[in-house]
């Protein structure tokens, strides 16, 4: 696995890691008013990259990815 795509899987991992944090947080512990407020506006940010997240790997994104590596390396050893 290449540097990049460890990134990739790491940050994925990380966003889904937090949003369900903050998720049991919000509903779970009691917290402040203007507090609350802060951590739903950053549950619904981090909502949205959740989906980001979600496209790139179950979505059409992942395979245009794959695709265009294989065709970097077949044209590499094409030309090797």
């Amino acid at each position: 696995m290449k540097g990049k795509e460890i990134f990739q899987y790491a940050l994925g991992a990380l966003i889904v890691i937090a949003i369900l944090m903050l998720i049991y947080v919000v509903f779970r512990i009691a917290l402040p008013t203007a507090n609350k407020d802060v951590a739903l506006l950053v549950i619904g940010a981090l909502v949205a990259k959740f989906g980001d997240v979600v496209s790139y790997f179950y979505g059409s994104s992942k395979g245009s990815a794959d695709k265009t590596e294989i065709l970097k390396n077949g044209n590499s050893k094409v030309n090797s």
